[in-house]
């Protein structure tokens, strides 16, 4: 598991837990059955709170990209590639819709964000 923190991002810092490993999951590099470390290691490690891990934990389990197991921690979940493909969907269409919003804020057509997307991309 590879993780940067920025303290300089607008996100806040359970959010760039969240989806950093859960772009680790969906993209294969963390596979199924893979040991998270305990919250309170992470958050020593990461130097960040322990309740800032355990949110992002949560989420990762709400989506249902991890589990837990009493007294033995949080392990990735065995997707099939569907639903690997299914969430990484869902993930993407949630963030383009808040990017959208954005563009559209600047009065840019769709014309106008796919000329910026394709210089950046």
């Amino acid at each position: 598991m590879n993780i940067a923190i920025s303290n300089t991002s607008e996100k806040p810092i359970y959010q760039q837990l969240y989806e950093q490993i859960s772009a680790q999951i969906l993209n294969g590099q963390l596979e199924s059955g893979y040991h998270l470390p305990p919250i309170r290691q992470a958050a020593t490690e990461l130097r960040v709170s322990i309740i800032t891990v355990k949110k992002a934990w949560e989420e990762l389990e709400r989506l249902g990209l991890i589990y837990t197991v009493t007294g033995k921690g949080c392990f990735v979940n065995d997707l099939s590639p569907s639903d690997m493909l299914q969430k990484r969907k869902e993930l993407i269409v949630k963030q383009m819709l808040i990017d959208t919003s954005y563009y559209k804020s600047f009065g840019l057509s769709l014309e106008d964000v796919i000329e910026l997307l394709k210089e950046v991309y």
